[in-house]
């Protein structure tokens, strides 16, 4: 028995009781699926649906990748993958029309973003 702020608290390896004698349950009292599942559900909440785009903005997107493939301005995409936002930044380098993919360089690396994935495109320039 412990003493801890005049309550009496007994130390067990299943549960704690805290000095209001509550009983906290730790985690490994849950079943391996059960945490699986919770694990599951707390991806499946943080998603994002796919925006529906529609011919406007796929022109505006259009025009705004050809405008800084031109200019060469520091240009910002945002793309959807996996049910998250991301966006990357960089200077348009190329649009390769048979593989569908935009060549966006940064300071650091050349990426490869597939034009499905594209979201918005914004000139930061």
């Amino acid at each position: 028995m412990i003493q801890k702020n005049g309550w009496n608290q007994k130390e067990t390896s299943k549960y704690v009781k805290d000095v209001r004698r509550n009983v906290k349950w730790k985690t490994a009292m849950m079943l391996p699926e059960h945490v699986v599942m919770l694990r599951e559900y707390g991806t499946e909440i943080k998603r994002e649906p796919k925006p529906d785009l529609n011919e406007w903005d796929f022109e505006a997107i259009q025009d705004n990748l050809q405008l800084a493939m031109r200019s060469k301005a520091d240009t910002k995409v945002k793309l959807w993958r996996d049910g998250q936002f991301s966006y990357n930044r960089g200077t348009v380098e190329g649009i390769d029309i048979k593989r569908r993919t935009l060549e966006l360089q940064d300071p650091f690396y050349l990426f490869s973003i597939k034009i499905d994935e594209i979201v918005d495109v914004t000139i930061m320039d």
